[in-house]
């Protein structure tokens, strides 16, 4: 089944979706630090975005693309988490693709969180060549997650974690 193009990914989705695990938060003295927010986004209706906007608030921000089963498979669980903090944190969920493909993968999937193009390089700090790579930012620019790979982010420890970051 998995040399059946049609198969392939949901399969490997359905895979990812059962080695998923909570993130980790990386320790206190090991957490690099975001000091440039220079970065130049659009929005999927082709709005620019600033990613300055964000500094010193708390972020989400996850690298990803339509055709990667991985990817795919972690939305569900940060859309849930959108649901939840969506108004409380800043969410930028990060694509290289063209608009236009997006735009029919969020409507066949239903998601509404907040997706971006990239119209510059990201801050060095914040490159990564895996898909989907995730980080949670502080206030105060600590990479407190830095996670590659597929995660389950609707968790009650990632929960924790963010309610810590937005109590500070």
């Amino acid at each position: 089944m998995l040399i059946i193009p049609q198969t392939r990914t949901p399969i490997q989705v359905f895979v990812q979706r059962l080695i998923s695990f909570s993130p980790s938060e990386t320790d206190a003295d090991e957490r690099e630090q975001l000091k440039d927010y220079t970065w130049s986004l659009s929005s999927l209706g082709k709005e620019r975005v600033d990613f300055s906007i964000s500094e010193g608030k708390v972020v989400l921000l996850n690298f990803w693309a339509t055709w990667c089963p991985p990817c795919i498979a972690e939305m569900p669980s940060l859309q849930n988490l959108y649901d939840e903090y969506g108004e409380r944190v800043d969410f930028y969920l990060v694509t290289s693709e063209e608009p236009e493909v997006v735009q029919r993968f969020m409507d066949k999937k239903g998601y509404t969180f907040p997706v971006y193009i990239q119209q510059t390089k990201a801050p060095e700090i914040l490159f990564s060549q895996t898909l989907p790579t995730t980080y949670l930012i502080s206030k105060e620019g600590e990479i407190v997650i830095k996670e590659t790979g597929a995660a389950d982010w609707d968790s009650k420890k990632t929960k924790e974690i963010i309610d810590g970051l937005l109590d500070n």
